[in-house]
């Protein structure tokens, strides 16, 4: 008797914690990021900083939870979603209908779109008809990729792991161009004197925070949330932290 009043009393306690330890996760956002792409996330002194990561954290707090932020590079986001690494990517990543189909997305949060990236001097490349022909770097992974494969048939993609690779190898003049989100390309251009961004804009896409299609409550609380920044004055301070000056 005595021996099953102890194995009850053990399983009542192990219940418990794991009840706590359940809660607790409760209160916690685990989001995947490629922090390597800034105004929209990035390292600076040690610490993730950018858009993404302050409109995230912004997010979770209103909703009452903690953010676990989880590196990864960019191809790896969405199998790393579907595979339960994280619960939420964020990385400028566009709403496209392909994606749509594997993961679910929140409410658009920022407009943004492909640009062409190259060198001031560049006499060569004045418009997107002139990049036929021409090497143009893209990180592997980015709808850059696909769109260049089917519109710019003619070009020399070099693929990259890295955003910062792309705008090296432009720099350097190993690439004549480079295609990439317009955020990223205006924030590299201001802190790097030499180049520039072509006027026309290839694309205009919208971005938007991935979540698995398991966890469609999990979606709602994120609109909601972000319903509710945009409401209150928190979106647009942040909007104009990271973007103003930018075109």
């Amino acid at each position: 008797m005595n021996i099953r009043r102890h194995f009850l009393l053990a399983a009542l306690s192990a219940l418990a914690l794991a009840a706590t330890c359940a809660r607790a996760q409760d209160n916690v956002l685990r989001v995947g990021t490629d922090a390597t792409f800034p105004p929209m996330e990035f390292v600076e002194n040690g610490k993730r900083t950018g858009f993404d990561i302050e409109l995230t954290e912004a997010l979770a707090k209103a909703m009452g939870k903690k953010v676990e932020w989880i590196d990864i590079d960019f191809k790896g986001l969405i199998p790393g979603l579907i595979s339960k690494r994280f619960d939420m990517a964020v990385s400028a990543i566009y709403i496209t209908d392909e994606r749509k189909k594997v993961v679910d997305f929140t409410d658009s949060y920022y407009a943004g779109g492909l640009v062409a990236m190259v060198k001031d001097n560049n006499a060569t490349i004045r418009k997107l008809a002139d990049l036929d022909g021409k090497k143009v770097t893209v990180q592997v992974g980015t709808k850059s990729v696909g769109y260049l494969q089917q519109n710019f048939p003619k070009v020399q993609r070099v693929e990259v792991e890295k955003n910062q690779e792309m705008f090296n190898l432009v720099d350097i003049g190993r690439a004549d161009a480079a295609v990439t989100g317009k955020p990223a390309a205006f924030q590299y251009v201001r802190t790097r004197p030499g180049l520039k961004v072509l006027d026309e804009q290839l694309t205009t896409e919208e971005y938007g925070m991935a979540l698995r299609k398991d966890t469609p409550e999990l979606t709602k609380a994120v609109n909601a949330a972000l319903a509710k920044l945009k409401a209150d004055g928190t979106y647009a301070a942040i909007v104009k932290k990271w973007f103003s000056g930018s075109k």
